[in-house]
């Protein structure tokens, strides 16, 4: 059975809704794709691919993450697809809607978002409001 991962620098995290905010680590993934597919549309594994060049394999998700990714935001009707003969292989690309664009704005503001808090915290200081 192919479990779906995502590794951050060496440390594997399994992607199971047991886990106390799923949505924190599975954000990852669809954040990457997206912006990958806002510059050119790209099939599967070259997402893969991509995800762990860009990132310097800090990163590395495997095909079992991408591909979930992939068909829900293609439901969702951020992306569409078509399939595609290259060098004598049928490939299904992925390109972006104008609802992954804003869906991508979006994440991309969470995440910065959150960095921010992250780093924040790290150098001692506080984000945002905080109630006491």
């Amino acid at each position: 059975m192919f479990l779906p991962y995502l590794e951050l620098r060496g440390t594997m995290v399994e992607m199971t809704s047991k886990e106390t905010n799923p949505n924190f680590m599975n954000g990852v993934p669809e954040l990457l794709v997206l912006r990958l597919l806002e510059d050119a549309e790209m099939y599967g594994y070259e997402i893969v691919q991509a995800i762990r060049d860009r990132t310097d394999a800090v990163i590395v998700v495997g095909e079992g993450v991408v591909y979930p990714a992939l068909h829900s935001l293609e439901r969702a009707g951020a992306l569409k697809s078509r399939r595609k003969t290259v060098a004598g292989r049928s490939r299904i690309y992925y390109s972006m809607r104008p609802a992954g664009s804003r869906r991508l704005a979006d994440l991309a503001a969470q995440w910065t978002s959150l960095a921010e808090a992250i780093q924040k915290t790290l150098a001692g200081g506080q984000h945002g409001n905080v109630v006491a």
